[in-house]
């Protein structure tokens, strides 16, 4: 642009820059990052440079000089519209110059261009098609639509959200189909899944041909006695393009639904958002794969067999059948045929297995599944065909005399194996007869629990047994119960021990719990082997916390035990209290005394105790960067006898850490890396310092959490590009930092240069490549910053070699290069060596000239060449 254009615009900006604040844009003539929006109309002011007295234009060199200009008062302006699709920044370098030479350091200039909203969303097609099966379920996608948008991913401008606008036909108003409005993906409602039909075909059977004569067949066997040609008969014609039309399938030319798909940037959540639509077209397909489940099949059903309970049909006419069962038993008593008919192939009993679980599966000529395998569950229907069961063979009861009317006697089980819940298993309780017979029934049955009752005063020396035959009955069946009530004495008499107070007893506090100390007896006279003689035995006093219980057998004899552990340093001596009672209550009037009572002392002998951990967990999570010398964990023991204890750590292979034998606290001794070792474990001994034999072990476990004290790195530092063929290189990068202080990782120049470009591949690699064709071989050296997920990283060096590469693809080097030049040492050595040599043989040969000279002389005229 000539000096007259800048003077001619240089109004048109100021007018421009008239209508914004100019302190904003004006600035020292220092490196500078301005950000500047793409579409921007031109021309337009960015920046005016304050420089020194004397500047008198300005030189650009770098990226966009076509874009940017420079007027000669300072002003940047843009002189074309920017474009953030076509590149995000530019850097150009600006020196400010005098008449004739430089006057201010150059500069950097970077401009940032920033994304607008000026390109719509696109779908990858304008048309889509899908083909899908009635009763398809919900939420599972059949098809996805997909657009992308040009703009800046980074912004909302490129944030797309779709929706559904229409669907054709669309009765009722209720929509069949739905759209996930982040993915694009399509599927049905649940109103799809029930209201989805399709259009009505002919159905084959597995291997009939599929040709226009089946189709006659068929139609001959729908609509028989027609006497029109097929060819002249328009029902026959109708049904025959019908299926046509269904063998070939066609969405765009004959679909079921068109769905009208709108996708919008900003998120959809604005008016000013780009959008654009696209069309789905949808056939639907019958769904003959239809679970005919679940089956309802009569136990012990009579009949023939095999028989069919049921039949399955694929979408595929030529499919094959199989069947299995879920729960892989042994018997397994059904059978499936090519036809897709299932078989029972015996009878079945409901109180062996009530429900089986069948998986049918529908597969090719080539073992591959045609349809998703199908479940179908059968359940065995419930007859009566089990009577009731009495849980024993004899049932016996106790009654004690002269209990009042309506006096429980005891409740009678039986058992019905048929289905619980029914009528089948419904039992009813009656009385057939009683022994002895009177004229007065003694007893009453509740007819629907079997619960027995006294129905008079009962004495024992007018009938001590009376027995009884119950009827136990279903809606059908029934068994007989037989009942054996024994009326029994009242409980006149309370126990007695055999002596009221059983002495001392000692026991070291390390006695195992179930050890016996003393055996105890108390004798009944009430009538044996009732409740009114059956004794028991509870300790009554002295025993808190339940350290001692009394096993008896009933008979009189009790066994007094260690139920817990015994700590001699919390208690060191028991004063037990130990009552004897019968199950059976006392007749009334008849008290407990003294004699039922009975008393002893257990006195516990102290024992030389390991030191015990006070503490219920030793897991330790700290960081890795955890401070050198600060305390880990602090170890809480004591010795039960009050003994002194001391500390020592095992295990510790890193010698990490340490710990105070005197307090117990563990430290770090030096520093700790996750990264060599992630969890470990190391043992504590808590020890007696006057016995080290008496000890104890707990195991403490580290876990180290990770810190980003990792910076990435790359993989290798080198690599070589021959010129005969460019190609990127993959670099890769690797972090010994765990998540989230590693990977993914961010990979940029240090310093941005204009020969080369940085792709970032993946998480973890990115492609390096030249930008510009090579002219000459040589070797570059590259700063890439490897950043990682926490944006930690630092400049890493590498070297790319650009050279001519031999036929196996690997650079070409000479025996000594092109230009071989020996270096400056072996050159000096080389010479101080031919010098030297030059001087040893001038010496020699002066020496032997003189010699010669001495001792032979020459005569007249003659004389002797001399080297």
């Amino acid at each position: 642009m000539t000096p007259m254009v800048h003077l001619l615009l240089l109004p048109f900006l100021l007018s421009i820059a008239a209508g914004m604040d100019l302190e904003e844009l004006k600035g020292p003539f220092v490196d500078i990052s301005l950000d500047v929006n793409e579409a921007t109309a031109v021309p337009h002011p960015v920046h005016q440079f304050q420089v020194p007295a004397g500047v008198t234009g300005f030189k650009m060199s770098g990226e966009g000089l076509d874009i940017f200009k420079m007027s000669s008062d300072g002003w940047l302006y843009l002189e074309k519209p920017l474009d953030w699709s076509e590149d995000t920044h530019y850097v150009f370098i600006v020196e400010a110059v005098g008449d004739e030479d430089a006057v201010a350091d150059t500069i950097t200039v970077t401009v940032n261009v920033l994304d607008v909203n000026n390109n719509a969303p696109r779908f990858n097609q304008e048309v889509y098609t899908a083909v899908i099966r009635e009763r398809r379920k919900p939420d599972v996608p059949f098809v996805q639509v997909s657009a992308t948008d040009k703009d800046d991913p980074t912004t909302p401008n490129a944030r797309l959200r779709y929706s559904l606008i229409s669907q054709v036909p669309n009765n009722n108003n209720i929509f069949l189909f739905q759209i996930d409005p982040e993915t694009g993906e399509i599927s049905t409602t649940e109103e799809g899944e029930e209201m989805l039909k399709a259009k009505p075909g002919i159905q084959f059977s597995r291997g009939e041909e599929r040709s226009i004569n089946s189709l006659e067949r068929k139609f001959d066997d729908y609509c028989p006695g027609q006497k029109i040609p097929y060819e002249q008969n328009p029902f026959f014609s109708c049904v025959a393009t019908q299926e046509m039309k269904r063998r070939n399938l066609d969405p765009v030319e004959d679909p079921d639904y068109i769905l009208f798909v709108r996708v919008q940037d900003l998120d959809g959540a604005t008016a000013t958002g780009l959008s654009a639509t696209a069309k789905v077209y949808i056939i639907v397909q019958p769904n003959l794969w239809v679970n005919p489940g679940p089956l309802t099949i009569e136990e012990n059903l009579k009949g023939d067999y095999p028989r069919v309970v049921a039949k399955v049909q694929s979408n595929d006419p030529d499919a094959g059948y199989s069947l299995v069962q879920k729960e892989r038993e042994l018997r397994f008593p059904f059978q499936i045929k090519e036809n897709g008919e299932i078989l029972l192939t015996e009878e079945l009993d409901r109180e062996q297995k009530d429900m089986y679980i069948l998986v049918v599966f529908a597969k090719d000529s080539n073992d591959i599944e045609v349809d998703p395998p199908m479940e179908i569950q059968v359940l065995v229907k419930d007859v009566n065909d089990n009577e009731p069961v009495c849980e024993n063979e004899e049932t016996e009861m106790e009654i004690q005399e002269n209990e009042p009317f309506g006096s429980e006697v005891g409740q009678l089980v039986a058992h019905d194996i048929d289905q619980p819940g029914t009528i089948n298993s419904l039992l009813t309780y009656t009385i057939v007869s009683e022994g002895p017979s009177s004229s007065q029934s003694s007893f009453y049955i509740d007819q629907s629990n079997g619960r027995i009752q006294a129905l008079r005063l009962l004495q024992r020396k007018e009938q001590n047994i009376y027995n009884l035959d119950i009827k136990v009955s279903d809606s059908e069946l029934s068994t007989i119960c037989k009942v054996i009530i024994k009326v029994i004495g009242v409980n006149n008499e309370e126990p007695e021990f055999e002596k009221n107070y059983y002495g001392n007893h000692s026991l070291a506090e390390d006695a195992e719990v179930g050890s016996t100390v003393l055996t105890i007896k108390a004798t009944d006279t009430d009538e044996p082997d009732t409740g009114s003689s059956y004794i028991m035995f509870d300790i009554s006093k002295g025993n808190d916390g339940d350290v001692f219980t009394v096993e008896t057998d009933g008979k009189g004899v009790g066994y007094v035990v260690v139920a817990k552990p015994l700590d001699f340093e919390s208690r060191s001596t028991f004063d037990l209290q130990i009552d004897a009672r019968n199950t059976e209550p006392l007749r009334k009037g008849v008290e407990y005394t003294s004699k039922s009572t009975a008393t002893l002392t257990v006195n516990v002998n102290d024992v030389d105790e390991a030191p015990e951990f006070m503490m219920d967990s030793m897991d330790v999570v700290v960081p890795e960067n955890f401070t050198k010398g600060s305390v880990l964990l602090k170890i809480n023991a004591k010795d039960p006898e009050g003994s002194e204890i001391s500390f020592k750590l095992d295990g510790d292979d890193k010698g990490w850490l340490e710990i105070n034998p005197a307090t117990g606290e563990i430290k770090t001794k030096t520093k700790m890396d996750r990264e060599t070792l992630e969890t470990f474990d190391v043992t504590v001994t808590a020890f007696e310092k006057n016995n080290p034999d008496r000890s104890s072990e707990r195991a403490v476990h580290v876990r180290l959490l990770d810190v980003n004290d990792n910076v990435p790195k790359l993989t290798k530092n080198n690599d070589f590009i021959c010129m005969q063929n460019i190609k990127p290189l993959i670099i890769e990068a690797n972090d010994g930092d765990a998540d989230p202080f590693s990977a993914p990782f961010d990979f940029a120049f240090t310093k941005k240069s204009p020969n080369w470009k940085l792709t970032k591949r993946d998480d973890s690699s990115a492609q390096l490549q030249l930008t510009k064709k090579p002219l000459k071989e040589g070797t570059y050296s590259l700063q890439i910053t490897v950043k990682d997920r926490a944006g930690m990283g630092i400049p890493n060096l590498f070297e790319v070699k650009i050279c001519n590469c031999t036929a196996f693809g690997y650079c070409y080097t000479p025996p000594h290069g092109k230009s071989f030049k020996p270096p400056m040492g072996l050159t000096i050595g080389i010479l101080v060596g031919v010098l030297g040599f030059c001087a040893i043989v001038f010496i020699i040969v002066v020496k032997r000239s003189s010699r010669n000279k001495n001792d032979n002389q020459p005569e007249d005229g003659e004389r002797k060449p001399m080297m």
